[in-house]
């Protein structure tokens, strides 16, 4: 093993997308492709023998599918990191959002177009901050001592405002976020008593199979939001991916759906809606912000501070990536910061006032 480096395995039944992520892999400063397999047996047998820390896993294969191989690996004692390479089909869609609450890292979507060459530069484009991101999580920099963990105070001179009933929840997640959800939306009771928005980064097609996921598993009634809603309590609104989405608030409270440019790089993003959730209803705002990559819901949750509303964040213990929480914490805007599991009970309690 170079010193350093994360080891991969690249797992796909065609031999041109194994060829192209290899070779992606290897671009990227810190990665060594130490091997690949054109189905899930074969790359069991190789993870055995090459001991990966992590795998690029496609959904759809022969003998053993992702989804499938995925469960095997869950059972070895030491198990690597797993991006499944999805295609934009709402079936792979579906099961990548399996693999995300099986445990999967994260996903890469499979690029449609006719042009080779831009098609490697998408998913090239898609992978590095993944890879970043997993770098950072399995392997501190030499040079450096470890980092303390990121200290915690409410803001100063803030007074929380639990007893003004919030009107709605503005969420946003990232990386983890499929199987954080999974495990704080279905907690909630079916007389939760405000609206639900979210912002999750996902490319289309998977915001609707994620909405479609979490929907059965919750007494809330969780959608892909869609242009003109109006929103109300007992119903959890997820941003479609490839759309930015905001709340209007003219009268009734409804959505908007807008095709407008990305912020952070998101599309849809946090500090969008929470930019238009903080026009909208100010400090009647509980803002929760979740694992993820970057810094995405920070400037959106300063202006929610401003007006007095309640910031609740995940703890680093429990997030896949530390990012968009340590971020929204460091700028001083989140008055408590809590584990996964008590997330869905913090949220009920404010939401009903006690």
């Amino acid at each position: 093993m170079a010193p350093g480096k994360l080891r991969a395995l690249v797992v796909d039944d065609t031999a041109l997308y194994r060829k192209v992520i290899k070779d992606i892999l290897e671009s990227i400063t810190g990665i060594e492709v130490v091997g690949t397999a054109p189905n899930g047996k074969i790359a069991l047998m190789k993870v055995e023998q090459l001991k990966p820390d992590m795998l690029t896993l496609d959904v759809e294969m022969p003998e053993m599918d992702g989804l499938e191989t995925l469960r095997n690996l869950r059972r070895l004692p030491e198990k690597p990191a797993v991006i499944m390479v999805s295609s934009l089909t709402h079936r792979d869609a579906e099961v990548t959002m399996q693999a995300l609450q099986l445990g999967a890292f994260d996903f890469i979507a499979k690029p449609s177009g006719a042009n080779v060459l831009a098609n490697m530069a998408e998913l090239k484009q898609q992978f590095i901050p993944k890879i970043e991101a997993l770098l950072k999580r399995y392997i501190p920099p030499p040079t450096e001592a470890p980092k303390p963990p990121v200290s915690f105070s409410p803001p100063q001179g803030h007074k929380p405002q639990v007893l003004l009933r919030p009107r709605i929840v503005a969420l946003g997640v990232s990386t983890g976020g499929p199987k954080a959800l999974a495990d704080v939306i279905p907690r909630l009771p079916k007389d939760f008593p405000a609206p639900i928005v979210i912002v999750q980064h996902m490319p289309p097609v998977f915001t609707k199979a994620l909405a479609e996921s979490l929907d059965k598993k919750s007494a809330l009634t969780v959608v892909e939001a869609e242009d003109g809603m109006v929103i109300q309590p007992g119903y959890v609104y997820l941003a479609p991916g490839g759309k930015q989405m905001k709340v209007a608030a003219n009268g009734q409270a409804k959505i908007k759906i807008t095709d407008d440019p990305p912020e952070n790089h998101c599309k849809p993003s946090a500090d969008y809606l929470f930019r238009s959730v903080y026009h909208a209803f100010g400090n009647r705002t509980l803002g929760v912000i979740m694992t993820g990559m970057g810094k995405d819901g920070t400037e959106g949750l300063k202006l929610l501070k401003s007006k007095g509303a309640y910031v609740l964040a995940q703890d680093e213990a429990s997030c896949v990536v530390f990012g968009m929480p340590m971020e929204a914490i460091k700028a001083g805007v989140v008055d408590e910061v809590l584990p996964l599991n008590q997330l869905a009970e913090k949220i009920t309690r404010i939401a009903r006032g006690f």
